[in-house]
């Protein structure tokens, strides 16, 4: 539910066939250095770093890799899959998403609706003509072992629950959850006890992760205001599903005080992520789009001030992820893809 990869899939319908570009940096992408492509299709998407950067985990539908829709694979660090299969860490079973290393770096977290139906359930794409995301009420959390065997399962509520991230400090676990009612964030102990929410205002609140200390939560949310944009938003939910296309960041205390809009940039701002500092965040917006896209990546102080342009795409940048020393950056994109729908992952130096 962090990704927006089925619009992208839309979106690419429309544009013409190019050539493979061997150069992986676009004029202007001067925090990057020394850039390397590490899958060769189908949608990939959201690599997190194992606690000590060694290691990532990801979600991927490649078909090639015998599965039909998102599981979790591993990869070590800068491993290429060029012509090679990663290990799969999930069931193969149902639909996964966000997975996250745990830290002890033995283990990972991610949602799956493998418990309710073996198969991969559809996937909505449009609705009234609206693009939307489905939110499928038979999410779990569950923790898995690195031989993709699960250990725990961490939630067990009727509804979504999903989009799990860990904290630095190695205690704590941010997720996204409708059990309120409405999709709020919650936070729990990393053997899953102490669930509290955290979020109380209408719209989707999720995609969150914590500061480099542990003392801070980035997200993003939509908030519908108007009696027609609070109506179409409640009806959406009833129908397990919402509409991305308008989301801003907010910040606040790991425990939910102090909450603070900081981006009023309009379209979809999202996969947002600390930078190394805690004093600035990266994240994706087709802010500057006519059309829905292109998406670019860009970075943004903690008070909402000094915007920068990051990458410059012609189409499709997003989930950047720093490692855990700062030195690497992690990313999705449709650079290099030839012009097909495929979205790749992508390993850069962080350069400052």
């Amino acid at each position: 539910m962090k990704n927006l990869l089925p619009l992208l899939s839309i979106l690419l319908l429309i544009s013409c066939k190019k050539e493979l570009n061997t150069d992986l940096l676009f004029e202007g992408e001067k925090y990057f250095k020394n850039i390397k492509q590490i899958t060769f299709g189908g949608d990939n998407a959201e690599a997190y770093w194992s606690f000590d950067d060694k290691q990532l985990v990801f979600q991927s539908n490649h078909n090639k890799w015998g599965v039909e829709c998102d599981q979790m694979f591993l990869m070590d660090n800068y491993e290429s899959f060029e012509s090679t299969t990663p290990k799969m860490l999930s069931t193969g079973k149902g639909r996964t998403t966000c997975s996250y290393f745990m830290p002890d770096n033995k283990h990972i977290l991610y949602a799956s609706t493998h418990e309710s139906n073996e198969s991969c359930p559809e996937t909505p794409l449009r609705v009234d003509g609206n693009y939307v995301w489905p939110i499928y009420d038979t999410y779990d959390i569950y923790v898995a072992d690195l031989d993709g065997n699960i250990v725990s399962k961490l939630t067990n509520q009727i509804g979504y629950d999903a989009e799990a991230t860990v904290s630095p400090n190695g205690d704590k676990i941010v997720f996204t959850s409708d059990r309120s009612g409405d999709l709020e964030l919650y936070t729990m102990n990393i053997d899953g006890s102490d669930v509290k929410q955290i979020t109380y205002d209408l719209g989707y609140d999720g995609g969150a992760f914590f500061s480099p200390d542990g003392t801070k939560l980035i997200f993003r949310a939509s908030r519908p205001k108007s009696k027609e944009e609070v109506e179409e938003y409640k009806d959406l939910l009833s129908k397990g599903l919402v509409k991305p296309t308008e989301m801003e960041l907010f910040i606040c205390d790991s425990d939910g005080s102090n909450l603070k809009q900081i981006t009023y940039l309009g379209n979809a701002n999202w996969s947002p992520f600390f930078h190394p500092s805690g004093k600035k965040i990266i994240f994706s917006s087709n802010f500057e789009a006519v059309l829905g896209f292109p998406f670019n990546l860009y970075i943004i102080d903690i008070d909402g001030k000094n915007l920068e342009r990051i990458t410059y795409s012609d189409t499709f940048d997003a989930f950047p992820v720093f490692s855990n020393d700062g030195k690497k950056i992690a990313f999705s994109s449709n650079r290099n893809n030839g012009g097909t729908r495929e979205t790749n992952l992508f390993i850069a130096e962080w350069v400052e």
